[in-house]
């Protein structure tokens, strides 16, 4: 078995969510799920396929998200993973709905921050193990922080 580290690519810094399914009709159902939060919300899924053609399976909304979603696909090559990427939305708006889809199995990250993805590869193929979201913790908040946390998310429109 060899273990790496794989950098997903975002250099917008788009949200993502990554995730773990089992079947192929995962594109067509988590496509379903999302285009029915909201009008304005872009999207572009990519699965990598784990039998069969193992090939990367796409569908979106958005095609630079779509291409996104597929690159980053390729880059992992890991069985059954799925990339959605997002903008005029936010994973928090849209994480249910995803869970939600009968074949998902489990949700890795859902992020804007940089990834790296550790996967672990045999001869039969390749597995996530876990991933590395963002950046080590540098500290407790202090009182300015979080009056500035709870300005951001009434800013965004999450709390009154």
């Amino acid at each position: 078995m060899e273990l790496q580290i794989v950098a997903l690519k975002n250099p917008k810094q788009y949200n993502l969510i990554l995730g773990h399914s089992h079947f192929i009709k995962t594109v067509e159902d988590l496509h379903e799920a999302l285009v029915g939060i909201s009008p304005h919300l872009k999207f572009g899924i990519a699965f990598c396929e784990a039998s069969g053609p193992c090939l990367v399976r796409y569908s979106g909304n958005d095609e630079e998200l779509t291409e996104l979603a597929k690159e980053n696909a390729m880059l992992l090559s890991a069985g059954h993973a799925f990339l959605i990427f997002l903008k005029e939305g936010f994973p928090i708006n849209v994480l249910n709905a995803v869970k939600m889809v009968p074949e998902v199995c489990r949700i890795f990250c859902a992020t804007a921050n940089p990834v790296q993805v550790i996967v672990a590869e045999t001869d039969q193929g390749r597995a996530i193990l876990g991933v590395v979201d963002g950046f080590k913790t540098k500290g407790v908040e202090t009182e300015q922080d979080i009056a500035e946390r709870k300005a951001l998310l009434r800013r965004f429109g999450y709390k009154l």
